[in-house]
Formats: structure tokens, sequence, C-alpha cells
């Protein structure tokens, strides 16, 4: 993991918003360790936060908007593309309109000035480890994406423009090391078939030479150019021998291709954490990048909630068999719900339960079509975390654990006959006065099939009970 940095002066902004026109003030700030990446309407509002979060991303037309309730901010992906590439994290980005402003049409300029208020902080970056290959398409924009393993983030664009302008053009990023010289300059680009019906539309109205590369895709008669520079406001404009406007010469002859890595840096932040993976994306877009970007956020917390699911072997002998697991627990078939312990350390237990066909319950449960009851699945966690308890006092045999509590229990899949249930229970805190406060996981093959908060009391055996 890289480690994280946050800003240790504020960062200021001020210009022109691409889409809207209106000036626009951004004061980048440091926040608490832990908190995030957040932009803030600083002009409607102090109190109400937006976090830089795919899932609060609600327009992605020539741009990256985010929206919490009323309040939106646009084309946010330029400054999130720098704020990634950097490292920087736990950041408020207070933003005095509707728009982040576009500066020159890249991130070179916020790379340059956040990269000099950097400061490094105790924590490291996150990541998401992609472990398999797999792809992903977006149905709506036709954005299509391969991700392969690897053990940092590394993107190829290929990028198919129509033959009359740029043609076919590739670009790649072998790592976030290579952003700020090699990927940040490149400029938003549009086609000069795109501008009028952009600027009709209500788009690109701080659009202009200076912040923009507009590619010549169509012929223009002299009427058409008259048009098009009244409508720019540049009474000089004209193409140059290469197809751009007004000679605004690119930085690289693949420069388009590589505007578009740099909108997929900024769209897959919204991820919230690094992206160990190497990604080909064909015909990336905006779409199709936060589409990606929530995509990997899912895979990312069912990763998480995997990530302690314990490896059963059914070859490794068992810690303890169920002739060992009877000299603890008072159960006795058909209640005794744990068949063999796995794993066992001072602070965790799994347990493994066969579920078969010939489960007591079945033949009043689900008849015709038998599911292991939810508060047996319960039950069964409760008596291996009863295990990992008992282990912790002398007399073994003279003790039990109760039931005191179950709290955020829930029950995600079914638990069919043939399944292998495996039972993992964690301690949340010390045993302190025979209170046991237990995380509870049951689990078959990679699924998490129910989980909860067990709380049990440890209490001496009588011999009246």
């Amino acid at each position: 993991m890289k480690p994280k940095y946050t800003i240790s002066q504020p960062v200021n902004f001020e210009g022109i918003g691409l889409h809207t026109g209106l000036n626009a003030r951004v004061s980048v700030v440091g926040a608490e360790e832990g908190s995030g990446i957040r932009f803030r309407r600083a002009d409607i509002s102090n109190e109400s936060y937006i976090p830089a979060d795919a899932n609060h991303v609600t327009q992605t037309l020539r741009g990256t908007t985010i929206t919490q309730g009323e309040i939106s901010i646009a084309t946010i992906e330029h400054l999130m593309a720098a704020v990634h590439a950097l490292s920087i994290d736990d950041i408020i980005i207070d933003v005095f309109g509707p728009e982040i402003p576009i500066l020159d049409g890249s991130s070179a300029l916020f790379c340059a000035s956040l990269k000099v208020q950097r400061a490094k902080i105790l924590s490291l970056k996150e990541a998401f480890v992609v472990i398999e290959p797999f792809e992903f398409v977006d149905e709506i924009s036709g954005s299509s994406y391969t991700l392969l393993p690897n053990d940092h983030l590394d993107i190829t664009a290929l990028v198919s423009f129509s033959e009359d302008s740029l043609g076919e053009m590739v670009a790649k990023m072998p790592s976030l090391e290579e952003f700020e010289t090699q990927i940040s300059p490149c400029r938003t680009f549009v086609f000069l078939s795109e501008v009028e019906k952009l600027f009709d539309a209500g788009l690109i109205k701080g659009g202009d030479l200076e912040n923009a590369v507009v590619v010549a895709d169509t012929d223009l008669s002299n009427d058409d150019l008259q048009r098009l520079r009244k409508k720019l406001n540049k009474p000089d404009v004209a193409i140059s021998a290469d197809g751009i406007l007004n000679h605004n010469k690119l930085h690289f002859k693949n420069e388009p291709a590589r505007h578009k890595i740099l909108d997929m840096v900024g769209d897959l932040a919204l991820v919230g954490r690094d992206i160990h993976a190497k990604i080909i994306a064909s015909k990336p877009g905006h779409t199709g990048n936060v589409a990606l970007a929530r995509h990997l956020k899912a895979k990312y917390l069912e990763y998480k909630k995997s990530q302690g699911r314990p490896i059963y072997n059914p070859n490794t002998p068992p810690v303890m068999t169920l002739e060992d697991i009877k000299s603890y627990l008072p159960h006795r078939y058909p209640f005794l719900l744990v068949d063999k312990i796995i794993e066992i350390s001072s602070t965790h237990i799994v347990g493994v339960k066969n579920i078969t066909s010939n489960e007591s319950y079945f033949e009043g449960h689900f008849p015709g079509n038998p599911i292991f009851p939810g508060v047996l699945q319960m039950e069964a966690l409760a008596q291996t975390g009863g295990i990992l308890a008992l282990t912790t006092v002398e007399d073994k045999g003279g003790w039990d654990t109760y039931f005191l509590k179950m709290d955020n229990v829930k029950f995600k899949a079914k638990v069919l006959p043939g399944d292998t249930l495996i039972l993992k229970m964690e301690l949340m805190s010390p045993i302190r006065r025979g209170i046991v406060q237990m995380q509870a996981h049951a689990y078959v093959g990679d699924r998490l099939v129910s989980e909860g908060e067990l709380t049990a009391q440890i209490v001496k055996r009588t011999h009246d009970q």
C-alpha cells in the first residue's frame, strides 16, 4: 500500500466553468484523518458535504457531476484525477459555484499546485486488488474494460475516431507515477461537428480555444466558418494544416487518447481507494468509467466482507474432533450443531457443520424444499463461540455459555442439504466478568450466508441444572 497525503495549507483555484460559463472558485483544505475526500458547496452551505463517491454521480454528459440532496457540483474529474494521482486523501474541496473551473482543460495546474502543499499522514492508502481477470461492458455507452491482475494501476486506452478526424489512437499509462508528466497536461477536446450542437444545448458556455482542443472532423464553408467565429467570439479562428482549430498544437500526437486516460483516473478515483489492475479500456467515456467505478466499489465491499473468510481443507486434520467438542458443550444429537473445529486462537474460532438431508428438522421445516433454519445458523455460531469462551476457564466441562442477545443479524442466502457451513466467531472485545461479545459470520463456499453480533455469558454449571 502507498502512503497517504493530505494538504498542509489551503490550495486555491479560480476560473470559468466549462459548461456553465460562470466564474468558479475552489479551495482545497486538509481534513481530519480518515474522513476521506468530500466536496462542499461553500457558497450555499457549510454543513452539507458530498462524498467523492461513484454512488453520488448523477450526470456524466461531457463531464462528471456529483449530487447530495439538492446540491450538485459538476466537472469534478480533472481535479479528482490530480488528487488521486498524488495519493491525496482526507480533504475538503470547497466550491464557490456549481462547477469546478476548467482552467486550461487539463489536470496540470491542479497537479502542480496541490503537489506543493502535500503533507504525508500516518495511514496507508487502501487498495482494491484485482485477483482474477474479468471484463466489464457498459451497455449504455458501449465502453468496455478488461481488467487483469497487477500490483499497481496500469491503463491502456483504445480510442476509435472517424477516419475524417483522428482515426485509431492508443495511449498508455504504465503507472500513476507517469500521470503528472505524461497525462496531466493533456487537454479536453471536442470535434468541430459537435461545437454548435453543444452550444445550442446550453453546454460548453465557458468553452474557449484556451481550454479545449477543437478537432476539425468536417469541412466548413466560408459562411459556416464566419458563423463559428461569431459563436466563439474569435474573429480570427482558422483550421490548421493538421486539422486543429486556430493552430492550437497538440502536446502529444495522441493527446486526445491520453486525455481519455486522464478522465479515467479522475472517474475511477470515485471508487475511494487505489486500484491494482491492468485496465485495457475500449472507447472509454465518463458514463462507462463511472459504471466501472460503481462495479469495482461493489466488488471491493464484497471482498472486504469475504476477506476474513476461512479456507476449509477437509484433508487437514481438525483442531478439535466431535468428541473433543462434547467435552466442552453439553449439547447432544440432534442439537449439537458443530462437527469439528478447524481453527482456534485467543481471539477467534472456526467450526464446521455439514448439512445433510437426514437432519431431524427438515421433516417439518419446508418439507419438499428443505432449508437449514436461520435461527439454527445462529445457534451453530453460538455453540462455536461457546467453545472458544469455555477454553478460557478452568475445570473443563464445569461451565456453560448462555445467549444474552443477538444484534444486527442478517440472513443473506439459503443453506441447503449438502452444504458445508463454515462458522467463524471473533471476539469484539476482551472477555470481562464472563461476558462474551463476538462477531459471527457463516459461509458456504465463498458466500457469506449469515452474520450478526452475539453476546453470551459464561455461567458455572451447578448440580441442579
